[in-house]
This record gives C-alpha cells, sequence and structure tokens, in this order.
C-alpha cells in the first residue's frame, strides 16, 4: 500500500469521527484526528461540543508517546487563542513528526498560520488529502466564512399531487411519522429554523426537536410587512424587506445555518432568488385534488430516500 493510500484510509476515519460533532459544536466547524504511530492508531479525538477541547486536543491529552507520530486532521489546526489554546502548539509540544490535513481554514485568525507554525517546527505537512470529501462535511462552515451568510436549506412537504395545503381549515397531515421524526432530526443538526410572519400568525409554530434528542435550532420569523406584535423574547424577530437583507443578519448574529420551513411565499423569495444551497422535499402519497400549489423545482433531484410509501428528494444548489 502505498503511503497516499494509506493517508487516505485514515483521513476517511478522520472525517468519520468529524460528523459525530453535528449539532453540537455549531458555529465551530466539524473536525476529527488520528493519531498513528508504527503503522496503528494510537489515539482519536473529535469536537464534541462548542466551548469545549477541539479534536487534536481531545486525541493529543490521552496519556502516550506522540513522538515522530502522524496526526491527521481534517482542517488546519488552530494557531491563535479562543475559548481552547491554539492546537498548532499542541501538535508541536507533542513532538508529532507529521501532519496531513484535508481543507485549509478559510477563518482569517488561521488562514495558513496553523499550517506555517508547524511546518517552522519542523513538521511535514500534508495537504488537501480528500479535500472534496471535507467541503461536503463542513459545508455549512465554509459557505458561512466564505459567502458571509449562513448555509440554507429549504424544506417543504407536499403531496403526490403537488399541493402544500389543502383549502380547508381542517387539521392534516402530508407525510407519515417516520418523516416526521426525521425533520426534527435535522432540526437538531442546524443553527437556526425561519418561517414567515404568514406561517407564524397561522400556525404559532414551536420549531423545536421534540421528537428527537439534540439541540432545538434558533426559531426567527421573518416579518416583511411588520405585523407583528408580541414575538417571544427567544426568537428572532427580523424585520428585513428583502431574504438577501434577512440572511447577511444572520451572518452578523453569527447563525452558521438555517432551515427555511416558511410557506409559499417565503420559498418563493428565496428560490426567486436563488439563494439556497439545498432542498429537502418531502413527498407524501396522499392527494387533496385542491389546495396551495407547492413550489415547482426545474431539476433533477441528486437523490432520493424513500421511507414507506413517502420519499425525500435532495436537491443541491451547485
Amino acid at each position: 500500500m502505498t503511503q497516499e493510500e494509506t493517508d487516505i484510509i485514515y483521513m476517511r476515519r478522520c472525517l468519520q469521527l468529524a460528523a459525530n460533532g453535528l449539532g453540537r459544536v455549531r458555529p465551530n466547524p466539524l473536525v476529527g484526528c488520528v493519531v498513528v504511530k508504527d503503522g496503528k492508531i494510537v489515539s482519536e479525538g473529535f469536537h464534541q461540543e462548542y466551548g469545549h477541547n477541539h479534536a487534536e486536543r481531545n486525541a493529543l491529552l490521552h496519556e502516550g508517546d506522540y513522538h515522530g507520530a502522524t496526526l491527521y486532521v481534517n482542517l488546519e489546526p488552530c494557531s491563535h487563542y479562543g475559548k481552547t489554546p491554539p492546537c498548532a502548539d499542541l501538535v508541536v509540544e507533542k513532538g508529532i513528526g507529521r501532519v496531513v490535513c484535508c481543507n485549509d481554514d478559510p477563518n482569517p485568525l488561521v488562514a495558513g498560520n496553523g499550517f506555517r507554525k508547524l511546518e517552522e517546527a519542523g513538521i511535514e505537512v500534508v495537504r488537501h488529502v480528500l479535500e472534496d470529501e471535507g467541503r461536503e462535511l463542513n459545508r455549512r462552515f465554509f459557505t458561512f466564512m466564505e459567502q458571509q451568510r449562513p448555509y440554507i436549506i429549504l424544506k417543504w412537504a407536499e403531496t403526490a399531487d403537488g399541493l402544500m395545503a389543502p383549502d380547508t381549515d381542517a387539521p392534516y397531515w402530508i407525510t407519515n411519522t417516520t418523516l416526521r421524526q426525521l425533520t426534527h432530526r435535522w432540526r437538531t443538526e442546524e443553527h437556526a429554523i425561519l418561517v414567515g410572519s404568514g406561517t407564524y400568525l397561522a400556525d404559532r409554530p414551536q420549531l423545536t426537536a421534540r421528537l428527537w434528542k439534540g439541540n432545538d435550532p434558533q426559531p426567527i420569523v421573518l416579518d416583511r410587512r411588520g405585523r407583528l406584535t408580541n414575538v417571544p423574547a427567544h426568537w428572532l424577530h427580523l424585520t428585513s424587506t428583502t431574504v438577501k437583507e434577512a440572511m447577511k443578519e444572520l451572518y452578523r448574529h453569527n447563525l452558521q445555518s438555517v432551515i427555511v420551513e416558511g410557506g409559499r411565499a417565503i420559498l418563493d423569495a428565496f428560490l426567486t432568488d436563488g439563494l439556497w444551497d439545498e432542498i429537502r422535499l418531502l413527498r407524501g402519497s396522499c392527494c387533496f385534488g385542491h389546495g396551495l400549489t407547492a413550489p415547482h423545482i426545474d431539476l433533477q433531484p441528486h437523490h432520493t430516500e424513500r421511507y414507506g410509501d413517502n420519499e425525500v428528494c435532495y436537491y443541491y444548489n451547485v
């Protein structure tokens, strides 16, 4: 096996570890770390919770001799003091001989300084191993840093005949219980969740993840017509007149990702502006016959998942 093939194997393990922090480390990136010495993994770690140790620190603070070992990490080690000390300093202190990395850190506080510290200490640095996979895993972080806006997921449910709601006030469900639980899992994975004033007034939604264990997203209402009063204090009440302005406001609030679960008007505003990264379209098996038409997407889904007689279609704006 070549060194390149070996590096890929350990980096895949690194990405696997990093994914365990989804929904718990925001707005920090997802980072995993694997330390290999004499052909064996001697320590592992990942960033588990915002404000706590980074992945490298979780791996290197275990007892052991790391002198001359290879450290695999999917994002450039930090070089500045934040809520924890610089990871690059610890890597040097532990005598690591080689660092293999997936992605450069676009954060201006790091942006090459971590690699520079390592190389000045005589550590060999190998970059861009599984770079595309790393960007996909941390797509929220990279979007936030590079485009100065949150990663935007549009989500709605529609019937088999393409309707979002019936033309009746009677309660209704479009999707099955499995998909309803899945949408609550999604909420734990994202930083914020947004509805428009129409949905807020009609439904008074909780926007919590009560059907899944995890952190609730920050609830947001976009009140473009300024018609809401007495919005709960824990909600973010935006009065921006456009969705572009609203996303700039979310960036200023340090919100890295948002699920848009609004009604047709809000969804259309995002779609018209092309302001989205991902669409998750939940399609039920029922038909309403008459009612509110769902948004039309002139795209083929990237992939589709089946859940009994329901399905989820995923679209990416690439």
